[in-house]
């Protein structure tokens, strides 16, 4: 099967008379209560359950290896290659069982706020609250928009539709597969809607460095003088928490671009965790659950339809999606100019990484390279004690190019625009977990305020004599003590095993970096080679 058949199919689904074009709002949350694929919550979001896949599923996903990008992807365990006649087969078969629907849910919008920079994409759904989803992540075309909208890039998400790993040619009945040449993410086997969101997110981790740009998993947020900061971290360092701040307007949450215009949010929506969510906690996330939302997996009270953010009874990975509009204090539309502060976000259960470091140009690629946190108890199966993790560019599941080419273009731009890079550790301070205390979120909101604004650029430093880093002496708000791990530890001994055997594991985990420049590793890395 060709591209043009496949557009011939395509074009057949979409013209039968089963098919729902942008349906509103409303009127999707109608159809989601009469077919019973969801309930209404006591704030007029719409609650679904996705089943046994409460996440995403990683071993599922694929690229097609196809002969336009064959050289370019990074194949491997992240990047899994499937036969283009795999594709084809299982296309044919998932269209062929849309067809047979009896409603099926068409959403036509764009992924990135810049408009020069703009995907027009559609998404193909079987069930309305998917397509309410989608209607929250994405962002949303005004009427002018729809009359000028020609799809890029098409998802098509049948979550009934399961896979024969004996016929399909699959691991399992679920699968997650982009096709460049053929632009089509084809998903089946899961209901977990996020599939739908990492998706598009991946193909513009492919798209966006063509044109020079840099994709970014990322939030970011403005100042009132227009300086625009960026906050990488990985689940549990604080990234939502430390970038929802009442002085600085919000442009996304988790996934951006850098362009020569500047930063925009890929995004035109929010897909916050909620596990233990209150409003003393997160006002501006417990408050945009309302008419239209999408919560995933949250239970509800059966009489009053309250949502028990506390209950993890269906997993811990309960998820709310909302468009950015719901959140008050956000720039419209999500653009904004280039990027003065960069800073990194690490839980470090060890207990050694400084509260705050400023990094430089080197260091800045290293610590983009190896995305370091530590697991904790209970927030994945089998994990019993803190585990140190590395995701490579704090976004390795959604990298289809090699790492480097995303580090490269990092130091590139903050070159150009002489961005200022923090470390910041939000973990543990004056011993390893169980022994220490996890950072005080009031320092680390003073040292963070202190970064965005200038007040670190000349202060006094000393040298981390394990990591290189410099560390501020001083910092606003800050008792001096505590920016200095080793004048926390009580211990100096247990204190400098515990920062040469963390060095030692940043040196492990670039080993597989071998192509990167070794300006990188020489000067980025840990002092402790």
């Amino acid at each position: 099967m060709n591209t043009l058949d496949i557009s011939n199919e395509l074009h057949q689904l979409l013209s039968g008379n089963n098919i729902h074009v942008q349906l509103s709002v409303p009127q999707l949350v109608e159809k989601v209560l009469s077919r019973n694929e969801g309930q209404l919550t006591s704030t007029g979001a719409v609650k679904a359950e996705t089943g046994k896949y409460t996440g995403r599923s990683p071993k599922d996903k694929y690229i097609v290896d196809e002969k336009a990008v064959h050289k370019k992807i990074d194949w491997g365990t992240v990047n899994q290659p499937i036969s283009s006649e795999v594709f084809a087969k299982l296309y044919d078969k998932v269209l062929q069982y849309l067809k047979q629907k009896d409603e099926v849910f068409v959403f036509k919008g764009f992924a990135g706020a810049d408009k020069q920079h703009q995907l027009p994409i559609q998404i193909i759904n079987e069930y309305a609250w998917h397509n309410l989803f989608a209607h929250q992540l994405f962002i949303r075309p005004n009427e002018e928009d729809l009359q000028d909208h020609l799809s890029e890039f098409t998802v098509i998400s049948a979550p009934n539709f399961k896979a024969d790993p004996a016929v399909d040619g699959t691991q399992s009945e679920t699968f997650i597969i982009i096709s460049f040449e053929r632009r089509t993410v084809l998903i089946g086997g899961t209901e977990y809607a996020g599939e739908m969101k990492k998706s598009i997110f991946s193909v513009m981790n492919f798209l966006l460095p063509e044109k020079g740009i840099l994709p970014m998993h990322c939030s970011a947020n403005v100042g009132r003088e227009g300086d625009v900061a960026l906050f990488f971290g990985l689940s549990g360092t604080g990234k939502t928490t430390l970038s929802a701040d009442s002085n600085r307007k919000l442009i996304g949450d988790d996934e951006h671009g850098w362009s020569s215009n500047g930063v925009f949010n890929i995004e035109g929506g929010c897909y916050a965790k909620c596990i233990n969510l209150s409003r003393e906690k997160e006002p501006q996330i417990f408050d945009a659950i309302r008419f239209g939302a999408v919560l995933e997996n949250v239970v509800l009270n059966p009489d009053t339809r309250v949502a028990d953010y506390d209950s993890s009874a269906l997993t811990e990975n309960t998820r709310a999606a909302y468009q950015i509009q719901s959140i008050d204090n956000i720039v419209d539309p999500s653009v904004a100019g280039h990027p003065t502060t960069i800073i990194y976000l690490t839980a470090d259960a060890s207990g050694v990484l400084p509260p705050i470091s400023k990094l430089s140009k080197e260091q800045a690629m290293f610590h983009f390279l190896s995305g370091y946190t530590s697991k904790l108890a209970g927030t994945e199966r089998g994990i019993t004690s803190p585990e140190a993790t590395f995701s490579t560019c704090f976004g390795s599941p959604f990298l289809p190019l090699p790492a480097v080419r995303y580090a490269e273009m990092l130091g590139e731009k903050i070159d150009e625009h002489s961005a200022k890079v923090f470390l910041v550790n939000t973990g543990w301070t004056g011993g390893e977990y169980g022994v220490g205390s996890r950072m005080k979120l009031a320092y680390t909101r003073a040292m963070v305020q202190a970064a965005l604004e200038g007040e670190l650029t000349n202060v006094e430093t000393i040298k981390d004599e394990v990591f290189g880093f410099d560390i501020p002496l001083h910092v606003p708000g800050v008792p001096d003590e505590v920016l200095q791990p080793t004048r926390t530890w009580e211990d100096k001994d247990a204190y400098k095993a515990k920062a040469i055997e963390l060095a030692q594991k940043f040196n492990e985990n670039f080993k597989q970096f071998s192509n990167v420049a070794s300006t990188i590793k020489d000067l980025g890395g840990p002092l402790i080679k």
